[in-house]
């Protein structure tokens, strides 16, 4: 247990994409020893991500998008599926959601349901990421979906049954740890 955490001092290191900040701190350890530590986090805002399930057909929809940290960490590709998200911007977690899925998958959802939320890398990352399911049926497909050509996305929308995404997360053809969680989220919940 540690008490009295006091911030010395916080240099930023890096405002290019989001904000990287070196962090001076002091704490009071159990024993009474203060000690001084320094670390690096990364602020990039806090997100939101949401699986869509559609309880009849058995299915969920993902997407399909590169991304660049996965490729340099030995993703062949960097070709990654995901659970539909997005960063909170402005927005509160259910507002970000719902612009996103309509954004990312097409689809204009009802009902979404907060489940739960976490730090998703604690050790280095200061987001939280708020966690939600819907359900979806076809008639609340609007669009192709795809993401903002603006925001420089490249999102292929990719619907399949939940036996095929477990299958998936099993191979390691799902690698995504917010897509992982959802999917068990949805399994021990009885979504299906």
């Amino acid at each position: 247990m540690i008490n009295e955490v006091k911030i010395l001092q916080t240099e930023i290191l890096s405002d290019n994409w989001y904000t990287l900040r070196k962090v001076v701190y002091e704490y009071v350890k159990a024993n009474g020893e203060r000690m001084v530590q320094s670390r690096e986090a990364y602020d990039r805002g806090n997100g939101a991500v949401i699986l869509l399930y559609n309880k009849e057909n058995r299915s969920v929809i993902l997407t399909r998008q590169f991304r660049l940290p996965t490729y340099i960490n030995g993703n062949e590709t960097g070709m990654l599926i995901e659970a539909c998200a997005g960063l909170l911007d402005k927005d509160d977690p259910e507002a970000c959601i719902r612009r996103e899925t309509e954004e990312e998958t097409g689809y204009k959802v009802q009902d979404v349901q907060k489940v739960f939320e976490a730090y998703m890398s604690p050790g280095s990352v200061t987001e939280i990421l708020y966690f939600f399911v819907a359900q979806y049926t076809p008639l609340m497909k609007i669009t192709d979906g795809g993401g903002m050509e603006h925001e420089e996305e490249n999102i292929k929308v990719l619907e399949m049954s939940i036996d095929t995404a477990m299958e998936m997360m099993k191979s390691g053809e799902i690698r995504d740890a917010k897509t992982i969680m959802l999917l068990q989220y949805a399994l021990l919940n009885n979504l299906f």
